[in-house]
């Protein structure tokens, strides 16, 4: 599973949200909340691991972008997040202001 995390963390990028935006239309941009590891999740989304990704749903640490959050990406389309693919999923954290 090492070498798996090590595969996606050569696929973790910056993208801003206009970068983003197909997507997220798309409806395939699932929000990664601070508080979790980005590779952590495409990991556990990747590897099947239901009660963990169960839990972050539950709890929404981990969710479609909600409509304020959209309003507030589409007004600042330079906004930076840190992406990263899992198939047919695009995961997106916010970057630090």
């Amino acid at each position: 599973m090492q070498d798996f995390r090590a595969e996606l963390a050569e696929s973790l990028d910056e993208a801003e949200w206009d970068w983003l935006m197909p997507h997220a239309k798309r409806d395939v941009v699932l929000v990664v909340h601070q508080e979790l590891d980005l590779l952590d999740v495409g990991v556990a989304i990747a590897s099947d691991d239901v009660l963990s990704v169960q839990h972050w749903i539950n709890t929404q640490q981990l969710h479609k972008p909600f409509p304020d959050q959209l309003a507030d990406w589409n007004n600042n389309q330079t906004k930076r997040f840190q992406a990263l693919i899992v198939q047919p999923y695009v995961l997106v954290q916010e970057s630090a202001a």
